[in-house]
């Protein structure tokens, strides 16, 4: 896309989110690339450059393989200790909620880092939970996750639940585990409801939440995707975007 050309579709975005009565944005991993959080499966991705990280989303090897646990904790660990910072791309979207624009933010990332840009947390739906907060797999009781942090740090290298002493996780949707029906209704109304659908920083290769788009085309919604590299759904977009989010995304902030 020509410079002219982006500039032009920046513009019709923009004019778009301002028309719109009802938005609904949809997130991936590529958001937060700008806040030095690779994604996982691209070229310099977590598990493209290590497949063996990949046994920690893994349910049934986590539960498994306490040596798994150990190197996942002592990665949650380095990931809290390098925490993260928000980039223009959320702000971008907290400006567009605290402006009345955005109804629903449904995220497939774990980051956190929509709420640390000042998202409404009501708004939010994170489909694949998140790890801000630990899960046990025995009681199902969610805890934050400093206080297991901290026991790490004290020296247990795979720390149990204090109530039944069952194995902890974070609270992340891992291959295996299902979705939690809540926010998957949460998500399809949204896109059943909203009049555009904001798709950014995700190929739209993961199902079921990349259903989101065809379920809003279907239903009458514009389709907006802004995302570095093609996806799995240009094909039925109203509009793509292809550039870095950080620096697209503030600029379809309407002005009024």
């Amino acid at each position: 896309m020509s410079e002219e050309t982006l500039d032009e579709a920046i513009k019709i975005a923009r004019d778009w989110i301002a028309q719109a009565d009802s938005l609904a944005v949809l997130t991936g991993a590529g958001i937060s690339t700008d806040s030095g959080i690779p994604d996982f499966r691209g070229p310099k991705g977590l598990w493209t450059r290590d497949p063996d990280a990949e046994k920690m989303a893994t349910l049934q090897v986590y539960a498994a393989d306490p040596e798994v646990r150990k190197r996942s904790w002592k990665w949650r660990l380095d990931t809290e200790e390098n925490k993260r910072e928000p980039n223009a791309g959320h702000r971008a979207l907290v400006d567009l909620e605290r402006a009345g624009r955005l109804d629903t933010l449904v995220t497939q990332n774990v980051d956190g880092l929509h709420q640390a840009a000042g998202s409404d947390p009501a708004r939010i739906v994170e489909i694949h939970g998140t790890l801000q907060e630990v899960e046990c797999l025995g009681c199902g009781e969610r805890t934050p996750m400093a206080p297991a942090l901290a026991r790490v740090v004290a020296g247990e290298d795979d720390p149990d639940c204090h109530g039944c002493g069952g194995m902890l996780k974070s609270a992340t949707i891992s291959f295996g585990q299902g979705l939690v029906a809540g926010d998957l209704e949460r998500a399809q109304r949204a896109a059943e409801e909203c009049d555009l659908i904001l798709a950014i920083g995700t190929t739209l290769a993961v199902y079921p939440i990349a259903a989101m788009v065809p379920i809003a085309k279907e239903a009458g919604a514009r389709v907006v995707i802004l995302n570095g590299e093609s996806t799995e759904m240009d094909a039925i977009a109203d509009l793509v975007l292809a550039g870095s989010i950080s620096e697209i995304l503030p600029q379809l902030i309407p002005e009024d």
